[in-house]
């Protein structure tokens, strides 16, 4: 039998590569972005006394409907936007999944989506997945700044949707208010849908500055679909946990696709976590204790031959090596892996077209001996 691939070009991922490659040499981790330090035991405490208490069946497909209410009243709280936790937050397995039913739900063969790069790499398999095309906005190094006239100018009449991602992963730059009113301009003029991943919403490093949700502005609330993640929220990556939030007739064509997809996610996590979220330090502390996270690591580097530009919000930092190497970014990253023993992501990997630019990824969502052991490793990289 022929097998006709709906994805030719896509092979393993580069952070099955780098994890590999760090295990291989027992370089310590700094590439996939997970924490390695443990979760909230009183969190995992309450998934037990749920799955005690009997809740181990299917939940509804929009999901437990507590977890919901207090999802509306903390986006009521943080963006003063109204939800409604019945028709307009849908709770999935992983942003992932919301970002694909999302795309499956909304582009149709033909159909373009301006996919802003460098970008986290499920979304253009998606776009393609569903008959679309990526219509792709690439940033440059050093400030990494949209211009949003340049953009617009590519849009056509078959561009029906753009997708943005702040805090931005893997730029750790987040898009300030004069950029969401370009955004808004731009989406009303071509009436387009907008995708927002706004997975690290809660880890804003710089306490001037803020997360600005295409929730809080109206002009973006009717036409936007907001993905978000417990697991980035939780310090729970492998629970895959996250939702979606949007306006009611958008929602109802996401659940169309989503109650075929998966339907329903694990039942006592969520109840845990409604329980848990009642607590708002649990994410409100979230921007101090990894900035203090970001300036450990920079202060560690500080005598390195990298070149960081602090990162302004997600757990990622990017370093820039022109100084050390002519290397392309994934020999290098290669390369210091085995010789230094620190493994990261080279940026080209986020990249749909080839680049030529001298940077790569640090995750600094790691215990502070792991931080400590890592610079040591990094300083010696000449």
């Amino acid at each position: 039998m022929q097998i006709h691939s709906k994805l030719p070009q896509v092979g393993t991922t580069i952070f099955t590569v780098m994890s590999a490659l760090a295990n291989e040499f027992k370089a310590i981790n700094l590439s996939q972005g997970f924490p390695n330090y443990p979760c909230d035991p009183k969190l995992i405490d309450l998934v037990y006394k749920y799955m005690k208490t009997g809740m181990n069946q299917y939940a509804p497909m929009p999901g437990f409907l507590p977890l919901n209410q207090i999802l509306s009243q903390k986006i009521q709280k943080l963006y003063q936007s109204e939800f409604n936790p019945q028709t307009e937050i849908t709770i999935c397995p992983g942003a992932t999944e919301a970002i694909f039913s999302t795309i499956m739900a909304f582009i149709h063969p033909g159909d373009e989506v301006i996919v802003i790069e460098p970008a986290y790499d499920s979304y253009i398999p998606a776009i393609l997945l569903a008959g679309g095309t990526p219509l792709t906005y690439a940033l440059s190094g050093p400030d990494w700044k949209m211009d949003w006239s340049e953009l617009d100018n590519r849009i056509s009449e078959r561009t029906k949707m753009i997708i943005v991602n702040t805090p931005h992963n893997p730029l750790g730059t987040i898009f300030s208010e004069e950029d969401m009113k370009s955004l808004s301009q731009i989406v009303l003029k071509h009436d387009l849908l907008v995708l927002s991943d706004e997975v690290y919403e809660h880890l804003i490093l710089n306490e001037s500055e803020k997360h600005h949700s295409v929730l809080k502005y109206p002009e973006l609330r009717s036409r936007s679909l907001a993905v978000y993640s417990f697991g980035k929220t939780l310090h729970a990556t492998g629970w895959k946990l996250g939702y979606v939030v949007a306006d009611e007739k958008l929602m109802f064509e996401f659940r169309k696709v989503h109650q075929f997809n998966v339907f329903s996610v694990n039942t006592p996590m969520q109840a845990a976590i409604a329980e848990y979220l009642e607590d708002e330090t649990v994410y409100l502390n979230l921007p101090s204790f990894f900035q203090k996270k970001r300036d450990l690591f920079l202060d560690l580097t500080k005598n390195s031959s990298f070149q960081m530009t602090p990162s302004a919000g997600t757990y990622f930092q990017i370093a820039d090596y022109s100084e050390i190497s002519e290397e392309a970014d994934i020999d290098f990253t290669k390369r210091i892996t085995k010789e230094f023993g620190i493994a990261t992501i080279p940026l080209s990997s986020f990249y749909s077209t080839k680049i030529n630019q001298k940077y790569i990824r640090f995750c600094f969502a790691k215990t502070d001996e792991t931080l400590e052991a890592a610079a040591e490793k990094i300083n010696t990289i000449l």
